[in-house]
C-alpha cells in the first residue's frame, strides 16, 4: 500500500501526504459486464480514512474538512470513497485514491471571502429605467384602440 498524496492547492500550500497505515482498503465483487472473471475478482475498491485521528492534518484543515464533508463522512469521522469503473483492481485503486485526494484537496480550501453589498450606479439604474419606460411604450402599442361607443 503506498502513502496518499494530496497536491497543493488552496489551504494546502505544500501539498500532504497522508501515511498508507491511516487508510483502510477494502475489496468486493464488482456490479457489471466483466467477462470471464465477473464473478471472481475483487475488482471494486473501497477506501477509508479516519479524519478525527489522522496526524497528518493540522487542526485548522481537520475543521475545514469536517465542515465541507460533514454530509459524506460516516459516523461524522471515517471519509469512503469507493472506485468500481474499470475492469482491473489495480486502476480502481488508482481512481478512489485520486478521487480521496480531490476531495480532501477542495475540503481544505479557505472559505471564499464574504461577499460586500455595493449599490447600482447611476447610470445602471436610469439605463434600466429607460428600457422599462421603452418595453412598457412598445407594448402598449400593442392594445386594442378604444372604441368611442
Amino acid at each position: 500500500m503506498m502513502d496518499l498524496v494530496v497536491p497543493p492547492g488552496p489551504g494546502v500550500p505544500q501539498g500532504l501526504t497522508i501515511p498508507a497505515g491511516e487508510i483502510v482498503e477494502r475489496f468486493s465483487r464488482s456490479q457489471g459486464p466483466g467477462g470471464q472473471g465477473v464473478n471472481t475478482a475483487d475488482s471494486r475498491v473501497e477506501i477509508e480514512l479516519d479524519v478525527v485521528t489522522c496526524p497528518a492534518f493540522t487542526d485548522t484543515q481537520r475543521q475545514r474538512v469536517l465542515r465541507a464533508l460533514d454530509s459524506r463522512l460516516v459516523g461524522g469521522r471515517l471519509l469512503v470513497v469507493a472506485a468500481s469503473e474499470h475492469r482491473q483492481q489495480r486502476r480502481n485503486r488508482v481512481a478512489a485514491r485520486e478521487r480521496m485526494a480531490d476531495l480532501l484537496r477542495t475540503a481544505m480550501a479557505p472559505p471564499p471571502a464574504p461577499r460586500r453589498a455595493t449599490r447600482p450606479t447611476r447610470g445602471s439604474t436610469e439605463r434600466r429605467l429607460t428600457a422599462k419606460r421603452h418595453r412598457g411604450e412598445t407594448k402598449a402599442k400593442r392594445a386594442r384602440p378604444a372604441s368611442d361607443a
